[in-house]
């Protein structure tokens, strides 16, 4: 199992191995991260990394995962983008029982 060093941003260099480390590709950008726990303060650290070093730690044996970009990025924005009054507007109509009544007999149609 190889030895793979890093840094925490508390504790500075540490040494891991290639069960420690966990790598994250992006399917549709190929931006690549990879995370760890730190074996000193046990907090989790994510770091970007470019696709050499992605490619190194694969190929070191670390497990990987990719992931996609979530649609709703790809879809058209329209109008203005909401405010926090608006939400709260919306979360005072949630609460609103006839109010939440009526805007489902609306769609209903």
């Amino acid at each position: 199992m190889a030895t793979i060093r890093a840094s925490c941003a508390d504790c500075g260099d540490v040494e891991l191995t290639t069960a420690d480390v966990n790598v994250r590709i992006c399917s549709d950008t190929n931006d690549g991260t990879y995370s760890f726990r730190c074996p000193h303060c046990e907090m989790t650290v994510v770091k970007s990394a470019e696709s050499r070093t992605i490619d190194l730690l694969v190929a070191s044996g670390v497990s990987f995962a990719t992931w996609q970009m979530p649609a709703e990025l790809s879809e058209p924005r329209v109008g203005e983008p909401i405010s926090h009054d608006d939400l709260l507007d919306f979360h005072r109509l949630l609460e609103d029982d006839r109010a939440l009544e009526q805007a489902l007999t609306e769609l209903a149609g």
